[in-house]
């Protein structure tokens, strides 16, 4: 038995080393772009409806959960979570998190351990059901080409964090490339220090291997989550102290990730 369990986490580690290529894996990418629209299909509209109706908003979360679960898991996607234990039930958290592939939203939202909001690029808008089911849990779009429509979608996220929501962002502000880590930028971290919550840095591992941006192809493997532990951000009020904590954070998911430097590629 500990001879099978070796072999297999040899050939997983094996997988998320490898870049999927071939008509294997872009089968395998298409497959999975499929699966996530015939799960809004399917599930969107009733979950909406219902929760319009009844007028209860928070009923769309588990389904939501539930369907970031199921399409993970039909993509043959398993997720592995480790650093739980910095977390406290009670306190309300910014999570920032490095952004590789469109694996990396499922994971933040349905594997932290708690309910979470999410910025999301104004593009998700546009996706049909998805779009407009997103107000009903918490994932708010921001538009970072308009400076004023950012920042009041910063505040609005902001006032929810106040309310007791956690939020989770993507700090790059885009999908990095296999192997990149770029720089964060500032809002997620003003966010922060206004709510005065503390900032969890999240490191997600192998999803640019499995579902890589610009890639095309796609291939089941494991996804590694690390949650880091909390910054505190009380008593920060100057720029010179948003960089610093800048700069703290993008370290620390740089040093899990195994990148050698500020925007370049990690090992």
């Amino acid at each position: 038995m500990v001879e099978k369990n070796l072999i297999r986490e040899t050939h997983e580690a094996q997988s998320n080393t490898r870049q999927p290529t071939g008509i294997r894996g872009r089968l395998f990418y298409w497959w999975s772009l499929f699966v996530a629209a015939m799960l809004v299909l399917i599930c969107g509209p009733p979950a909406i409806t219902i929760a319009w109706l009844a007028r209860r908003r928070e009923w769309v979360y588990p389904w939501a959960d539930w369907g970031g679960r199921m399409w993970l898991r039909l993509s043959g996607m398993k997720v592995r979570v480790s650093g739980r234990e910095h977390l406290d039930p009670q306190q309300t958290y910014v999570f920032i998190s490095n952004h590789r592939s469109y694996l990396d939203t499922a994971t933040l939202f349905c594997f932290v351990g708690r309910r979470i909001g999410l910025l999301a690029k104004k593009e998700m808008l546009k996706v049909p059901i998805m779009g407009y089911g997103m107000t009903y849990v918490n994932v708010m779009a921001i538009d970072r080409s308009n400076r004023e429509r950012a920042i009041e979608t910063v505040q609005a996220a902001t006032a929810r964090i106040h309310s007791g929501v956690s939020f989770g962002v993507y700090a790059e502000g885009t999908r990095a490339r296999p192997g990149e880590l770029l720089p964060f930028k500032k809002g997620a971290f003003y966010m922060a220090i206004e709510a005065g919550v503390p900032i969890v840095p999240v490191a997600i591992k192998n999803t640019d291997v499995l579902m890589g941006k610009g890639t095309g192809a796609a291939q089941p493997g494991t996804i590694e989550m690390v949650l880091l532990e909390p910054v505190q951000t009380t008593g920060l009020t100057t720029d010179e102290d948003v960089e610093h904590l800048i700069e703290r954070v993008h370290t620390s998911v740089a040093e899990e990730l195994g990148c050698r430097g500020k925007g370049v590629g990690c090992s």
